[in-house]
């Protein structure tokens, strides 16, 4: 992970860059993760109102 010096458009890959470049995709995880959590919560909030 993070081995190339190079990326696919030829700029040197400085441990800033690579650093800026996990945060963004940390930062895409999470977002991605919260959105699952608020989708189950309401979908079994939906199906325990449905069951009574």
């Amino acid at each position: 992970m993070g081995v190339r010096k190079v990326d696919g458009s030829g700029l040197e890959q400085t441990p800033e860059l690579r650093l800026a470049a996990f945060i963004v995709l940390g930062v895409a995880f999470v977002f991605i993760l919260l959105c699952q959590l608020v989708f189950l919560y309401f979908a079994r909030k939906r199906k325990s109102v449905s069951a009574h």
